[in-house]
């Protein structure tokens, strides 16, 4: 079983990573500047379902830093890592409720990354200010992770049968 875990470990990670790199080619909405689709997020999504929390939040942390590394610089790891530390945080938390299912947690993550990201923002500016921007975010949040929550309701029906095989 250990094979077949770092195997999969592995896959996950290399799509996780995969989906940063796509949604880095997608251009910035112009009217809604900050915002992203949240493609890793049905990863980390699929990981905590899958396997567990430790696991999820491992796959998170190997692809923000291999994500950085590649294609980013100290600023984008610091927003990276915040938002997307928050927001596993938050979805395993929202998870072992038994109360939500796939598309409320990971809604749930999609706003609390922008959290992450606001206060990150704060932190480096200097400043409050920036805080008027986070209900701009959170709408857009809620939207891609619904939609990602969804995707990962299909994604998982079918993954949990061939991983548990």
């Amino acid at each position: 079983m250990r094979t077949k875990k770092i195997s999969l470990y592995g896959v996950f990670i290399a799509l996780a990573f995969i989906l940063s790199y796509i949604e880095m080619q997608i251009p910035a909405f112009v009217a809604i500047p900050g915002m992203k689709l949240g493609l890793t997020n049905l990863v980390v999504l699929m990981v905590l379902y899958l396997f567990d929390d430790k696991s999820a939040m491992f796959i998170n942390i190997v692809r923000i830093i291999i994500v950085a590394i590649l294609f980013g610089n100290a600023m984008s790891f610091a927003f990276s890592i915040v938002g997307g530390m928050l927001s596993t945080i938050m979805m395993i938390f929202l998870k072992r409720t038994k109360k939500f299912s796939t598309i409320g947690v990971s809604a749930a993550g999609g706003i609390t990354h922008n959290i992450g990201q606001i206060i990150t923002a704060m932190i480096v500016l200097g400043t409050k200010a920036i805080a008027w921007y986070l209900p701009v975010l959170w709408v857009t949040g809620i939207f891609s992770g619904v939609v990602i929550g969804l995707i990962g309701a299909l994604v998982y029906d079918k993954l949990s049968v061939i991983i548990r095989q």
